[in-house]
């Protein structure tokens, strides 16, 4: 079965099964999302992060201390996304495909927007979409842009790229700004050594994708932002999911759009 035509529960059975990929393209009409668990004395810090960040950090769910499920994400947390990243004082420590044995009784998750979710719509519009087209993993970047603090948490805004033909930029700025609880249109477009960028072949996270003569990079916010304020921070301890390896929640994309 092509992997666009899962349901978000057969896809966290398979991941569960052991499948490791990025899920760029999976679950079609389905909304993913960008888990981090962090200690519950750190939740309130992360809750008024999210809210001062909300272009980053759009709140889509949060479970209570312990809980390995929530509302959005009937799954289990520690083992139905596709990868997962372990910090500990602000390093990442192990990427692994199941967290079961790290997971604490104290660890409240939140599940934040992914740009994924608009992506089916920009391709509707004509917009490419080139991590797609490659079949590799959206490319995303630490920019020189600080987010706004809350308690010890601080950090950059993360975001992911995506190449657009430049007749294109207005329809991806347009389509992408109909969901703003998934990052909304683009924070920057065009040179990237304006939010600090220096090499759009070399990504924090993720992979780099061919920017063609005649395409504008365009930047969105990026749900990784949480976790680059966790490394910054120096958090004790927290889970992160492996960037571009999302949770895939019980929502429809649409949820999300505004008319």
């Amino acid at each position: 079965m092509d992997v666009a035509d899962l349901t978000p529960a057969q896809a966290r059975e398979r991941f569960r099964g052991g499948e490791r990929t990025p899920t760029a393209g999976w679950c079609r009409g389905w909304t993913q999302a960008n888990l981090i668990a962090v200690p519950q004395e750190l939740a309130y810090d992360l809750l008024l992060f999210a809210h001062r960040n909300a272009r980053a950090c759009p709140l889509l769910d949060v479970g209570e201390p312990g809980a390995v499920r929530t509302r959005l994400f009937p799954g289990d947390l520690r083992t139905d996304l596709p990868g997962y990243r372990v910090y500990q004082d602000g390093r990442a420590v192990a990427d692994t495909g199941e967290v079961v044995a790290e997971w604490r009784a104290d660890l409240v998750p939140f599940l934040f927007g992914c740009s994924f979710t608009f992506e089916r719509a920009l391709l509707a519009a004509g917009v490419p979409i080139r991590h797609l087209e490659q079949g590799v993993n959206v490319p995303m970047y630490r920019t020189n842009v600080p987010c706004e603090p809350s308690g010890p948490l601080a950090g950059p805004l993360v975001v992911s790229m995506r190449p657009v033909p430049e007749a294109l930029v207005a329809t991806a700025i347009e389509v992408s700004g109909r969901y703003p609880m998934v990052h909304g249109a683009p924070v920057h477009t065009g040179d990237p050594a304006v939010i600090g960028i220096g090499d759009l072949g070399r990504p924090d996270f993720g992979d780099p994708v061919e920017v063609r003569e005649g395409e504008t990079p365009l930047f969105w916010a990026c749900g990784v932002t949480p976790q680059a304020a966790v490394m910054a921070s120096g958090v004790e301890f927290a889970i992160g999911h492996l960037p571009g390896h999302m949770a895939i929640i019980d929502a429809r994309d649409e949820d999300y759009r505004e008319t």
